[in-house]
């Protein structure tokens, strides 16, 4: 059961917890850490208290996820005026995006339920994480994706991991809606994220952090926003270290949409309660191109818990960011680039002030839309041919040395 039959909202999972025993957490977390821990736990299950119990001879589907490095930028904090500037890059997982650190409670969920196939509609990484996941827990995957609107590098990944792949519809919100009718009929158990295992294991992505940062939260946590559930399970995590007592000052999370697909920055902005699709969201961070986020109460009520913020950008401001984060040698897939054209907006309209501590989220790995970079080389060194001599790959040179 994926949402309440009575009010049709989204089900979510309650963490119910003793704040005195979670005072021990921190140590036992750290306890844990590779190298410490004869366990070998991955970097989303050592978060275990965190996480929902799996029954009993039930093993979690691991592919070593978590354990993301966050990355300090002086360059850029120097130029936008902030006390300092981080990049926590979830991009750096197995297959490649955040997608992994929900993806293996989601999977492991499936295993101890004994499904033997689970599915997933998307625009390109959670297939590769579904099929990646389900390949290691030996379960057949299908893929729903909208036609010609996914990078091949991302197909490429779940036909790899062996998932069969249905192109249906022209975007991703009507192969969704397909595979929320198909389910029942066929008895697929649903990858997604309105699956509400998978922010489980997305949320312990801000533990993490916070373990990196010593326990001091940033001001601002700002990360892209598509179907939003990112944004919901970052949140959940936020709220419940600080139910737990182990954080008091809750960052403010920031959500960048693109400007063609950006349905709940025009709700939050103009203050309505409901969020009003978009049939034909337009960009070519394809990771975000999304109009009718499933997500979006779950990520309303996180942002009103942390007092969040929202922006929407041109694709030429995230094209420019993420050409700016590969100057400073940090790659990434165009979507997660919205963080820093985000923050550029939010810095310019005054809502992060000058003098704050703030943590960009990336999402996916720069490998995964090449296409991208191929398609924006105007004012990049670019390929040159030269004849196989010293000479000749000095001509070649000129003009560049």
């Amino acid at each position: 059961m994926y949402s309440c039959p009575r009010c049709g909202q989204l089900a979510e999972l309650v963490l119910e917890m003793d704040p005195e025993e979670a005072r021990a957490w921190p140590e036992r977390w750290r306890a844990r850490l590779p190298g410490r821990d004869a366990a070998g736990r991955s970097g989303v299950w050592r978060f275990s208290e965190l996480l929902p119990s799996t029954p009993a001879g039930v093993e979690a589907v691991t592919l070593g996820e978590g354990g993301t490095p966050l990355v300090e930028l002086p360059q850029l904090a120097e130029e936008l005026q902030l006390e300092s500037l981080w990049v926590k890059h979830l991009g750096v997982n197995p297959t490649g995006s955040f997608k992994d650190l929900g993806m293996t409670v989601c999977v492991t969920e499936a295993r101890a339920l004994g499904r033997g196939v689970v599915a997933c509609a998307s625009t390109g990484n959670t297939s590769a994480s579904m099929a990646a996941y389900a390949a290691r827990a030996g379960l057949r995957a299908l893929v729903l994706v909208p036609e010609g609107q996914v990078t091949a590098a991302k197909l490429a990944q779940a036909l790899d991991f062996g998932a069969m792949v249905v192109q249906a519809g022209q975007t991703f919100d009507e192969a969704f809606l397909l595979l929320r009718q198909l389910a029942p009929r066929l008895n697929l158990y649903l990858a997604n994220s309105i699956n509400p295992f998978r922010l489980e294991g997305q949320k312990t992505a801000v533990v993490e952090l916070l373990e990196q940062l010593d326990w001091r939260p940033p001001d601002y946590l700002i990360l892209p926003g598509g179907n939003l559930g990112n944004v919901s399970a970052l949140g959940k995590g936020i709220s419940e270290l600080a139910d737990a007592g182990l954080v008091t000052d809750v960052p403010r999370l920031g959500v960048v949409q693109a400007e063609g697909a950006s349905p709940f920055h025009r709700m939050w902005s103009s203050g309505a309660e409901e969020l009003v699709p978009e049939d034909h969201p337009e960009t070519r961070a394809t990771a975000i191109r999304i109009g009718r986020p499933a997500n979006w109460p779950r990520a309303m009520r996180a942002l009103l818990r942390t007092r969040g913020l929202t922006a929407a950008v041109p694709d030429s401001e995230i094209e420019t960011a993420k050409r700016r984060l590969a100057e400073l040698g940090v790659g990434c897939e165009p979507a997660s680039a919205a963080s820093l054209a985000g923050l550029r907006r939010m810095r310019q309209s005054g809502q992060v002030p000058a003098g704050t501590r703030v943590v960009l989220v990336l999402t996916g790995h720069q490998l995964k839309d090449t296409a991208y970079v191929e398609e924006h080389l105007a004012g990049l060194p670019g390929i040159r041919r030269a004849e196989p001599t010293l000479e000749g790959v000095e001509r070649s040179l000129r003009g560049w040395l």
